[in-house]
């Protein structure tokens, strides 16, 4: 029959429990048998004993003519009457009341005699407890031994079936576990072919049977579907591998799991070097490589040597995870060299229409200025507003075109910068004077801020009379009629900050990231221009060292500032 672990641990405690209850009674009746025989010798012929002293006292005092010597040794006689225990303490005992009735009748003579008869089965009394003290003394030590022998006997048993279930049974339980922890464990490291062997008809060997089942099924899982999984492996490895652009995959140690053809090309290192290898090492002796795994992607693209040219790319970097724990990233690398090309073939273009444009514009400003001259000739009121809307429209095509010239040397990185120190009061006044007419015009005032004794500034000029000028222009478009524009400038932290705020109808803040983009003009505002002038306006500011920003309000207007560091 085979036992469960809870029945076996039951029955193991229950056995403890009865051999514990076993060895207890034992002892008790040990205790209590001893205490018994103990009691009956205290008891029965101690006080025997004590009477017969008592009657020996009393006959003593009898020769001495103690009055109450009769009466001490009848008291003690009829306490020994009650207290017989032994064979022949009875007749001892009747013979001394016999003589001792006598002894009361008899004279002085005959009183001598009966007394020594009396003296003689006292003796006998006496004798009798003692003698019995010592037998019941023999007895009960004989008691005690083999209680002990007993006790022995049983704390043995007890002793050696406690000592081998000790030594046995936490084997039983801890053997099974440890054979359990090591399958397991193997199971972890994918050897489907682990096996336990449990021979046992409880909980553990169904656990091992339930364990070789599992295994069983993993082993086969794992064989089934291996060819399959291979398959896909080798099939993914080929797409990657005929993918035209870089791509590099790494785990969430920085080791090197796979890259394709175009990615071992361009770092100029064989696969087999690669797979496998921890990247920051490989790194170390491969400047792109050390590039592609520490710099972060930028909108920037990466110039790389590439199908015998120089070659543009942009570097992508996609988070691997599983149960959002990392497992690895992929660097992908896209070429753009056919639109960097195109890009810069626009730029080209732009530049040379624009530098085509400027010539004729000027002819046409020279005409209007001699048709503006009452020398060449008279004028009627239409001629003039004629002439007026031809220099608005001549002066307006002549900043576009200057933007466009000006973004051409910011795509191109040709920004030519001219530094020296200049006081920011000469920057705001040459702006203001700038705008001033066109700002009386619709009655907006240009109120001014500059400290006398302020820092001169490191910077370019003419590029920050540019920038100033063209906020000016945006506030100054974006300000009501009869209002002001506040033109500040302060020193701090080693920085001088220019700033132009309005009080316009402010910009909405999902607008504010997007107002230094290339083109980018707030939705509903006036289309008076390429919205290239804020973006031309970052990069000069930022080509001098410089931080541009903005802030607003909805219906409180708008502060546009840009910082430069002091000389």
């Amino acid at each position: 029959m085979k036992l469960r672990i809870k029945t076996k641990l039951s029955l193991g405690l229950t056995f403890f429990f009865i051999l514990l209850v076993l060895i207890s009674a034992v002892g008790l009746l040990a205790i209590n048998k001893l205490a018994d025989e103990s009691k009956n010798i205290l008891k029965a012929n101690y006080e025997s004993l004590e009477y017969c002293k008592n009657m020996q006292q009393a006959l003593d005092d009898y020769e001495s003519n103690d009055p109450i010597a009769l009466d001490k040794f009848e008291k003690n006689l009829k306490a020994e009457e009650n207290n017989i225990t032994e064979v022949g303490e009875q007749d001892a005992t009747a013979a001394v009341r016999e003589q001792f009735e006598r002894l009361k009748k008899a004279d002085s003579f005959s009183a001598t005699k009966l007394e020594k008869d009396i003296r003689i089965d006292v003796y006998k009394i006496n004798d009798l407890n003692t003698n019995a003290i010592v037998r019941k003394n023999n007895e009960t030590q004989q008691t005690a031994e083999k209680l002990k022998i007993y006790l022995a006997i049983l704390a043995t048993v007890a002793f050696l079936i406690s000592f081998t279930m000790l030594m046995n049974f936490p084997g039983y339980i801890a053997d099974p576990i440890s054979k359990l922890t090591e399958g397991i464990k193997q199971i972890a490291n994918r050897n489907y072919t682990q096996r336990i062997h449990i021979e046992k008809g409880d909980e553990f060997g169904e656990l091992a049977e339930a364990f070789n089942l599992m295994a069983h099924e993993l082993d086969e899982y794992n064989n089934s579907n291996m060819a399959k999984i291979i398959f896909q492996k080798k099939r993914i490895d080929t797409i990657i591998n005929n993918m035209k652009d870089p791509i590099i995959g790494l785990d969430e140690k920085k080791n090197i799991l796979f890259a394709n053809t175009s990615s071992t090309k361009i770092l100029g290192i064989n696969e087999a070097e690669l797979i496998g290898k921890y990247a920051p090492d490989i790194a170390l002796r491969n400047d792109l490589l050390r590039t592609l795994i520490h710099v972060e992607p930028a909108s920037a693209p990466l110039k790389i040597y590439a199908d015998n040219r120089e070659s543009y790319f942009t570097k992508e970097v996609l988070k691997i995870t599983v149960d959002e724990q990392p497992i690895g990233e992929v660097i992908l690398l896209k070429n753009i060299t056919q639109f960097k090309e195109l890009d810069l073939a626009k730029t080209n273009f732009i530049a040379t229409v624009s530098h085509s444009l400027k010539t004729p514009i000027s002819s046409i400003k020279m005409s209007l200025k001699l048709l503006s001259d009452e020398r060449v000739g008279n004028t009627n009121t239409e001629q003039k507003e004629l002439i007026n809307h031809i220099k608005e429209d001549s002066e307006r095509l002549l900043n576009i075109t200057g933007e466009l010239l000006n973004m051409t040397q910011v795509e191109t990185g040709n920004i030519q910068l001219n530094f020296r120190p200049t006081n920011p009061k000469e920057i705001i006044d040459y702006s203001v004077d700038t705008i001033r007419m066109q700002a009386e015009q619709k009655h907006v005032a240009l109120e001014v801020n500059c400290p006398e004794n302020i820092s001169k500034v490191s910077i370019d000029p003419e590029k920050t009379v540019w920038v100033l000028v063209n906020l000016l222009s945006n506030a100054l478009r974006y300000s009501p009629e009869n209002n002001k524009i506040v033109i500040s400038v302060i020193e701090k932290d080693s920085l001088v900050e220019f700033s132009v705020k309005d009080f316009g109808i402010g910009i909405e803040d999902k607008y504010k990231d997007r107002l230094f983009q290339r083109y980018f003009q707030v939705p509903g505002s006036p289309r008076s221009g390429t919205g290239l002038g804020l973006a031309i306006s970052k990069e000069f500011i930022e080509a001098q060292n410089g931080k541009i920003a903005v802030e607003s309000k909805l219906g409180e207007g708008s502060r546009f500032y840009f910082s430069l560091p002091v000389t």
